[in-house]
Order: structure tokens, then sequence, then C-alpha cells
């Protein structure tokens, strides 16, 4: 077959599907047309209109119509997207409220969402609460509490009753404002007006209570919670269990623990969970003790990852228990957790103490045992060694990792501070081979080293190696 038929013979098996994605944008610009014709004369009561248009709602339909009504006519745009919201056949992602949000700039514009709800009463436009939702899930995208709260406050003057989920949506955005006053006084309200909160108006309310560090406040409506019959998920216990981890005493901390592993079920403690309290045990110097909620961790069957690991390693080589760090690692160490995550954590833990010496055993044992040390560890191992004036041994040590091909994990940056070093020490040799390397390997210098790399190289007769890396900088 020539090449001429091959083409053709392609063009035609895409043909269908190229007409079907052509024929889908062309359908929705033209529905888009046909919504912001009505939208752009700015009538009364628009949504009586909008709903006799015959014409298919979608996202790129809605986009445009927003896109096409943020300039000069956002009010109208703002009645679509509420309007659309409301019919049977499309429902809204949070994707398209970030789009409205952005196209009608309300967190620019906050007031429109008010002006909107005041030209609903003025043109006495029927109203539901399902049209107070859509607004306040536009509050919650654009992160405007204020606005928020007085949308609530404006639902009675259409004889509309808040529910639980509307004050959710406004407790929600005061929590995360940290306003946990007007939070707690929206909760307060539920009595008032016979609404009861529910598990996400309690959750809500106890991690905003710890976001703000009011542990009493949270533990106060956690016990309420529980007295409503309220089972606590494993994600409030958490959530608590972290507050008390870093606003109250450890003491507390393993008392919800406890609770955690006695009640079971959903609420069992997972390894995120243990983790933030053997955190907190190391922050407050007490890995010791942390060690011992490693083995309550491992009796619940839960296995600890990467960070309980390290996190543990850190501690105990902070506190100077570097024979105790080694013995966690002989325990740990390929029980959900690498050789090489453990060892590299010690060596990091080791050179911030000023062990360099003692770092750099551990890590030509990783080397000698085919271990491989993570990029942390091995960039922070070099840029010692080349801060201390070592830079050859720094070279020997890259070179070996790039031996056992190990070297993608180094940072870019130590190539040009090790290239550097050589250069300034005379290591020629050493010089041109690392920077053929980074040629191979396309990694660019930093600029900082550029002048001090060249004029180098360039003394060394080497002129080709030159104009190729100069034309590397970062």
């Amino acid at each position: 077959m020539s090449i001429a038929s091959l083409s053709r013979l392609i063009s035609l098996a895409n043909y269908p599907k190229q007409t079907k994605v052509f024929t889908f944008r062309f359908s929705s610009a033209c529905s888009a047309e046909k919504f912001f014709t009505i939208l752009e004369k700015k009538q009364s009561n628009v949504e009586k209109t909008l709903a006799s248009v015959d014409a298919k709602l979608d996202p790129n339909c809605v986009c445009e119509v927003l896109k096409r009504c943020s300039f000069g006519v956002s009010q109208m745009g703002l009645r679509f997207f509420i309007w659309a919201g409301l019919q049977s056949n499309y429902r809204y992602s949070s994707f398209m409220y970030s789009k409205a949000c952005e196209f009608l700039k309300i967190k620019q514009n906050p007031c429109l969402v008010l002006d909107v709800i005041e030209a609903y009463k003025v043109e006495k436009c029927l109203v539901n609460v399902k049209m107070f939702k859509v607004i306040l899930n536009l509050c919650k995208e654009a992160m405007i509490a204020d606005e928020a709260l007085l949308v609530l406050r404006k639902m009675p003057e259409f004889n509309l009753r808040p529910d639980t989920t509307v004050y959710n949506l406004v407790i929600r955005l005061f929590c995360e404002k940290g306003d946990m006053d007007m939070a707690d006084k929206l909760l307060k309200e539920f009595g008032l007006i016979d609404l009861y909160p529910d598990m996400i108006t309690y959750f809500v309310m106890i991690k905003g209570f710890c976001n703000a560090g009011r542990l009493e406040d949270a533990c106060e409506l956690f016990q309420t919670m529980r007295g409503q019959g309220f089972s606590p998920s494993s994600v409030v216990y958490s959530v608590l269990l972290e507050c008390l981890c870093k606003h109250g005493s450890t003491e507390k901390a393993m008392e919800a623990l406890g609770e955690m592993e006695k009640v079971g079920g959903s609420c069992s403690p997972n390894v995120i969970t243990y983790t933030s309290v053997i955190k907190s045990f190391c922050e407050k110097g007490r890995t010791m003790e942390a060690l011992r909620i490693l083995d309550r961790m491992g009796a619940y069957g839960c296995v600890p990852n990467r960070v309980t690991v390290i996190t543990l390693i850190e501690g105990l080589c902070a506190e100077g228990n570097v024979e105790e760090a080694h013995k966690l690692i002989d325990k740990v160490a390929g029980n959900g957790v690498s050789d090489g995550e453990c060892y590299s954590s010690l060596v990091v833990s080791l050179i911030r103490m000023r062990r360099l010496d003692e770092a750099e055993k551990v890590f030509r044992k990783m080397l000698e045992s085919g271990t491989k040390p993570d990029g942390i560890a091995s960039s922070v191992m070099i840029r010692e060694m080349c801060r201390k004036g070592r830079v050859l041994d720094g070279f020997r040590i890259y070179d070996e990792i790039e031996r056992m091909q190990f070297i993608s994990s180094i940072d870019s940056d130590i190539y040009s501070i090790l290239l550097v070093g050589l250069c300034q020490q005379s290591h020629s040799v050493e010089a041109a081979r690392l920077a053929r390397s980074m040629l191979k390997k396309k990694i660019r210098m930093e600029a900082p080293y550029v002048e001090k790399i060249v004029e180098h190289l360039k003394n060394s007769g080497d002129k080709d190696l030159v104009t190729q890396l100069s034309r590397i900088v970062r």
C-alpha cells in the first residue's frame, strides 16, 4: 500500500471520532448562545424564560455562558449558574463551582451573591432551599465566610428554614477562617430552631477547635457528641489525638489511644495515629518511651511505615542514643521499611549531629552491602565532604554510587558543588570525568559556579568540553 493510501485510510479511521468531538463542541456553543441571548437582555424573572429554552446543559455550555457573562452581566451569569444547578438532568461538581468563582470573580466581588438574593426578593421570584445551597457552595469555594453568614440570615425573608446541611456549610467556613466563636455561636443556634447537628457538624467543629488550639472546647464537644449517641470514627479520634499531642499532655493522648484500641472496629488506630503519638513523645525528648509505643503498635497488629521509623531514628540520634537507633533499624528494617530508608535516615541524623566520621562509616557499609542510600543521604554526605574540603573523597563516593547505578537520586546542585571543588583543588582528571557525566545526563550547571568551572577546564586544555558544558547552564 502506498504512503498516500495509508494516509487516507488513517484520516478516514479518525474521521468519525473527530466529527463527534466537533459536533459536541458545536452543540455546546449553540446552547450557550441561546442562554446568553436571554441573559444579556437582563429581564426580570429570567429563570422562567431560561426554563423554556430548548438546549442541552453540560459543563462546556455552562462554562461558555459564564465566560460570556463575565463581561458586564455577572449577576445574570450567577443567576444562570444557580438555575442550571437545580435542573433534574444536571448536577455540579466541585470543579464547576471553582470555574464559576473564577469567571464571575466572586472572591474579588463577594457582594455579587447578596445582590442576586436581593434581586430575587425585588422580583418576587420563587426561591427554594436548593438555590441557597448552590449559593452557599459558591461561598465555600470562594472562602467568603461573612457573606455566607449573610446568605444564611436571608433565608427567613423567603420563608425558608435552613437545614443542618446549610448550617454545616457556614460553620465550616468560619472554622477554616479560624473564627471559632462565630462557629460555636452557629452551633448553639441548632437547639433554638429545632435542628440537630450531625456527624459532619461535630467533626468540623472539633477539628476547628483543635486547629485553633482550644483543646478543652474540642474535648468537651467530643463528649457531647458521644452523649448524643454518635460513635466517633477513627478520623475524629485521630484529629483529637493529634491536638492532644500538640497542645495537651502526652498522658491524655495515651488515654485516647487506649480508648481507640479498646473500641476497635472503625475506630481502630492506624499507622498515622500511632506515628502522631510517637512524634509527640520524640518532640518532648521522650524517645525511649516512644519506642514502647512502637512495641504496642506491633502488638496491635499495625506495621510502622517510613515516617514512623524515621521519626524514631531522628529522635534517638537527637538525644544521643545512636546505639538504640542501630538496634531499632535491626528490628524494623525489611518489615514495611527498607534497609536503605532506615540507614539513610541514620546517616542524615548523624551528619546533623556533626558526627561525619560515624555517618561515613554507616554510608560506606551501605554501599559495601549493596544497600541503596536515598537521595537526601547521598546529597548530604557529598555536600558535607565538600564543605570539609574533602572533595576528592566526595567524588569517590559519587563514583561508587554511580557504578552501583544509584546516582539518579543525587540532587542536581551537588554536581556543580562537587565539580567546582574538584576544579579549585586541581583534580583535573576527576573534574573532566564529572563534567562529561553531567553532559551525558543533561544535568545543568548552577549559574554561581559556572565562571570558576569554565576557567579551570579551559586551562586544562579541553576546549570542546568547555564549549559543550557552557550550553547547559541553569
